[in-house]
């Protein structure tokens, strides 16, 4: 709940600007017209109705303004010459929550009704009529209330852009420093692992030109080098967005089962439901998930086949990627950066994901993500 007022709940705020203004108003009725009649108390339950119909102004502004509008007319025909204050306090609700339309509506109607009202109580000439109706609800008040309204909205809505702009400045700063970051790694570390790479590759071919048996642990770092250097590249492949080569989406992923079966995986592409435009950020997440898991089974599942579903729903695209390798439940392999990747890329979408060995063998990787996000 809001606060305001040094902490003062926005509840608490409303009611007490309600039971003012009902007290305010009843105060004055009374104090020019005796109560007691029948139609005296109908005209003070107006006032109080008038009053207390402004607790609620926050959530329906347009309904506020009618009940306080007819409340004004009904009590001007009881004989009660009281200003229309719980009006002008609708008045400046509806114009913040920008329904100026009806409130220029409403306002017309409540200046050519009042008259009417007035006339209707009488107790009044026509003069005295229009007079009263004019004190009730001066044009300049009313004018006032509409204005202070439209400009707090303007001041509003330009507060909520200008945090608006704040936060995508801010994430496109730290989407830059990621990518730069990310290519400081990468010329960095490629250059020492080359080094490493070279070193034990030379050290190999020289064993194996002089007849010796090559120790298994330089076997393991020349691989483990060559890997590396793999995934750096492919992490920096997968954070360069960069505007100038559009990024990659759905209509991309028949390259990736291609490239898959040329690398010996026999690939199939499976596309459901009636396709239609995707946000970029939700294609280029499923283009990403599609191309490190299938990255993944070539390199690590000993997999034959792997299989790529597309469901296009209303509301969600689903993707689903199974293969046939030799992961089970108990032999479960640890989340690696990829997967990590794939979590932190679906989460941003409001999305879920699903990575996990099923029973039969092979493993499965399935996300979620929801069409209605903002590219």
């Amino acid at each position: 709940m809001g606060t305001g007022w040094s902490g003062v709940p926005a509840g608490v705020r409303d009611w007490a600007i309600a039971v003012g203004v009902a007290a305010t108003l009843l105060l004055t009725g009374l104090s020019e017209r005796p109560s007691g009649t029948g139609l005296a108390l109908f005209g003070c339950t107006l006032l109080a109705a008038g009053g207390l119909a402004l607790v609620r102004r926050r959530r329906t502004p347009v309904l506020v303004l009618v009940v306080t509008g007819l409340c004004a007319v009904g009590y001007q025909a009881t004989g009660f010459d009281v200003p229309a204050v719980g009006f002008l306090f609708a008045v400046y609700a509806a114009v913040r929550e920008g329904h100026r339309t009806v409130t220029a509506v409403a306002s017309v109607a409540v200046l050519a009704t009042l008259p009417l009202a007035a006339l209707a109580s009488g107790l009044h000439d026509t003069g005295d009529a229009f007079a009263q109706a004019r004190g009730a609800l001066e044009i300049a008040w009313l004018v006032a209330a509409g204005a202070a309204g439209e400009a707090l909205r303007q001041a509003e809505r330009r507060a909520d852009e200008a945090e608006r702009t704040r936060e995508e400045a801010a994430r496109r700063r730290a989407d830059e420093e990621r990518l730069r970051i990310a290519r400081e790694l990468h010329d960095s570390l490629t250059h020492q692992i080359s080094v490493i790479k070279i070193q034990a590759e030379a050290a190999v071919h020289v064993a194996r030109r002089r007849g010796e048996q090559v120790p298994q642990a330089l076997l393991a770092i020349q691989e483990a080098g060559r890997e590396a250097t793999r995934e750096l590249r492919a992490t920096l492949q997968a954070l360069r967005d960069d505007d100038t080569t559009p990024p990659h989406g759905l209509d991309h992923v028949a390259v990736l089962v291609e490239r898959a079966r040329a690398l010996g995986l026999e690939a199939t592409l499976t596309v459901e439901g009636q396709r239609h435009d995707v946000p970029a950020a939700v294609g280029r997440t499923a283009y990403r998930i599609i191309q490190e898991s299938l990255t993944n089974i070539a390199r690590h599942a000993d997999a034959a086949t792997a299989s790529v579903r597309i469901d296009c729903r209303p509301d969600a695209l689903v993707i689903r990627i199974d293969d046939d390798g030799k992961a089970t439940p108990e032999t479960a392999p640890t989340p690696g950066v990829g997967l990590l990747g794939m979590g932190e890329r679906v989460t941003a979408l409001g999305g879920r994901l699903r990575a996990e060995p099923r029973r039969g063998g092979g493993f499965t990787v399935q996300a979620e993500l929801p069409v209605d996000q903002t590219a």
